[in-house]
């Protein structure tokens, strides 16, 4: 037999339309109408505040342990907007804002982080599933509800977001491997921030891309610059695009940072620099995005003030919400709803806690 050369698909795109000064390459304009855009930066400011309160809120013990996104808002913005309510939306935990823009209360990570069953009950009539912590599980549930729909023939889609540290993990491939083989509608979308942790990219794999690993399963990949609102966008229109019609899967690799910390459980001066950090910083892609709207004259100073007067109200009366509905609970609930009589283990257990509690309240 002689040995030859095999084709395979071309090599994988990358994708900016804004630059780091929010200049626009006109060629590759989206177009997108002025209530659009501003529609965008404010779910990113939103989404921005809403992170810092929430940091605010562990700190002062009133919450739980919290997963930031700073740093991520145009990955995660950008790519839900592009949604109809038919398609479906499969996040992992960094995407607060595409959770809002469905129809999530604010308060919703709040109540997710803050240990409450109602954190992870979808809103009614909105095609989501909850916030996934374990890394990865979520994409064969994407993967199988991307294979529902086109056994219903169902023309729409299904996105599902994780980080770069999930694409080395089985359940990823697997759902890669299913999606590809079956050709299903399922958009991967992978907010590469370069850090799994405390792992960088570099010893999470050595190729050259993430998008790149759609080739091996039969797929289209593309890497965008994912602090690039627009680029993202376009991306994401995409891939929905060619899933509504047919067309199969998608991977985008959005190319962002971490620009906080893992989770508030972690110090990540203990593994990066801040040299790296402050490069980051700035590409901020709400800054960028800001610049570009500016330019665009669609939005000034007493605009920029206007949003943040709302933006800031709406957590503050999100905060109210959570903390509202936290204060009716009896943390004993925890113990009613397992079995029709308690053991005595677990009797003995609600008792010391009973008794905890009523120390702390001291």
């Amino acid at each position: 037999m002689p040995r030859k050369r095999i084709t395979i698909r071309p090599t994988v795109e990358y994708l900016s339309i804004l630059n780091e000064t929010g200049d626009l390459d006109e060629a590759l304009d989206p177009g997108l109408d002025a209530d659009r855009c501003l529609y965008l930066y404010r779910l990113m400011v939103l989404t921005r505040r809403l992170d810092e309160r929430c940091i605010n809120l562990q700190r002062q013990g009133r919450i739980g342990t919290y997963g930031p996104s700073r740093g991520e808002e145009a990955a995660h913005c950008a790519s839900a907007i592009v949604l109809e309510p038919q398609d479906w939306l499969v996040p992992a935990f960094r995407q607060p804002g595409a959770l809002i823009h469905r129809g999530w209360p604010e308060e919703h990570a709040m109540l997710f982080w803050g240990g409450f069953e109602e954190g992870c009950r979808t809103p009614d009539g909105v095609n989501d599933l909850p916030l996934n912590v374990p890394i990865a599980s979520q994409v064969p549930h994407a993967m199988g509800i991307a294979w529902g729909m086109k056994l219903r023939h169902d023309p729409h889609g299904v996105i599902v977001y994780l980080g770069d540290g999930a694409t080395s993990e089985g359940d990823f491939h697997e759902a890669m491997n299913f999606a590809g083989v079956y050709h299903l509608p399922l958009v991967v979308f992978v907010q590469n921030n370069h850090w799994a942790i405390s792992l960088p990219l570099s010893a999470q794999t050595a190729s050259e891309t993430i998008a790149q690993k759609a080739l091996a399963y039969g797929f289209s990949g593309i890497q965008v610059d994912g602090n690039d609102a627009l680029a993202v966008y376009v991306a994401t229109r995409e891939a929905f695009e060619r899933a509504r019609s047919g067309g199969g899967p998608t991977l985008i690799e959005a190319v962002t940072y971490r620009m906080s910390v893992h989770t508030t459980a972690d110090d990540p001066t203990k593994y990066r620099s801040d040299d790296e950090v402050q490069a980051w910083e700035k590409r901020d892609p709400i800054a960028r995005f800001e610049r570009y709207l500016r330019g665009r004259k669609l939005l000034n100073d007493e605009l920029v003030r206007e949003i943040e007067d709302d933006v800031q109200e709406r957590v503050r009366a999100a905060v109210e919400r959570y903390e509202g509905y936290r204060d009716r609970i009896d943390p004993l609930d925890c113990f009613k709803y397992m079995y029709a009589d308690l053991p005595a283990e677990l009797v003995a257990q609600r008792e010391e806690f009973r008794q905890a509690i009523e120390r702390e309240a001291r």
